[in-house]
Parts: C-alpha cells; sequence; structure tokens
C-alpha cells in the first residue's frame, strides 16, 4: 500500500468512526433512587424513648391503680388493616424458662388508628373492635410494672406491629399465639421503651 493510498484508508476510518460516535445514542441521566420513607414510629408523651416511666403508669402505689399512657404512631405502612400491640418486660425470665412477664397485649386495633388514649379500659372487647388478652395478672388490658427497687431498671418495651390483616383471635390468645398469628403479615414494627424499677 502506497502512501497516499494509506492516508486515504486512514481518513476513511476515521470518518466512519466519528460518524459512528456521533449517532451513538447518549446515555441517558441515572434516575435518582427516591428518599427512604421513616418506618413506623411509637411515642408517647409520658416519658421519652428510653426515659423512665412515670408512677403513674405503674404499680408504684398499686397495680390496680396504674393506667396505661397516651400512645401516638407515624408513617403508617400502605395497606395496614389493623395494629397489634404488646408490652413485656424483657428483662425477665419466669420459672428458669425464656418466658417474660406480659404486661398488655392489645389487637385488631384498626387500621386508620393513629394511637390509643391514655386509660383505656381493662376490658376484653373495646368499642372500635380491638381485643386485649390476658397480662401476666389474668386480667384483660394493661398492667402496671412492679419491678422492686432493689435490681436494675428494667427495660419495658412496647412493639406495635402494622398489620395487613385482622386476627381470629380472642380474648383468650397468649402472646405466643398473637405472634403465630402475625407472622407473616406484619408490614412495619415499632418500638418504644420505658425504664423503670420501685422508688
Amino acid at each position: 500500500m502506497n502512501g497516499k493510498v494509506k492516508v486515504g484508508f486512514y481518513a476513511l476510518v476515521y470518518s466512519i468512526a466519528t460518524v459512528g460516535l456521533a449517532q451513538a445514542p447518549a446515555t441517558a441521566p441515572a434516575t435518582p433512587r427516591p428518599p427512604a420513607k421513616p418506618g413506623l414510629t411509637l411515642t408517647t408523651t409520658a416519658f421519652e424513648d428510653g426515659g423512665i416511666i412515670p408512677n403513674k403508669y405503674t404499680g408504684a402505689a398499686s397495680p390496680a391503680a396504674a393506667v396505661s399512657p397516651e400512645l401516638t404512631w407515624t408513617h403508617v405502612p400502605d395497606g395496614t388493616v389493623s395494629f397489634a400491640l404488646i408490652l413485656h418486660d424483657p428483662d425477665t425470665s419466669l420459672t428458669k424458662t425464656t418466658d417474660e412477664v406480659i404486661h398488655w397485649v392489645i389487637f385488631n386495633i384498626p387500621g386508620t388508628a393513629t394511637g390509643l388514649p391514655e386509660g383505656v379500659p381493662n376490658v376484653a372487647q373495646l368499642p372500635d373492635g380491638s381485643v386485649q388478652a390476658m397480662n401476666r395478672g389474668r386480667k384483660p388490658g394493661y398492667m402496671g410494672m412492679g419491678m422492686g427497687a432493689a435490681g436494675p431498671y428494667h427495660h419495658y418495651t412496647w412493639e406495635l406491629f402494622a398489620l395487613d390483616t385482622k386476627l381470629t383471635l380472642g380474648a383468650d390468645a397468649t402472646r405466643a399465639d398473637v405472634m403465630a398469628a402475625i407472622n407473616g403479615h406484619i408490614l412495619d414494627k415499632g418500638v418504644l421503651v420505658g425504664r423503670y424499677h420501685h422508688p
């Protein structure tokens, strides 16, 4: 290949490459990912998360005098049909087992609810369809905290579950029954912790 042919050949290759680049579709800019939505959040006006639970909500005076604190929840996931709420003391181990003291089990709270008022009545069935199962004291509804003064603070834990179904359980359901029934139906979960021991 002589010099002129060589120059012509390379010019042709360059021209084809340039046209190809010009005609190549521009790469679309990456679509930014939407910000993550906040998860189900459970709060109370009675104390800060991780704070000390006031005596009003405990068995400090007497277990019968204790009232449940006001609760509020936000960032409810789409498709929520009902809520289940469990209050337990994870710092206990009853009769050398993994059983804990159960202070409150309430389920079939309507999916449109955004909270519970202070002092929920201790009855098995509430007017809105919510069901309250038996607490450690073998009574329906809320049971105040009673950890003795000599021990460390216990971490009383409220767990709120947003569910895509209603439960077909009655007021005789145990915590284990509720946990088995909600398995596979949990859209999100919110947790609130309060600390307490007797003064």
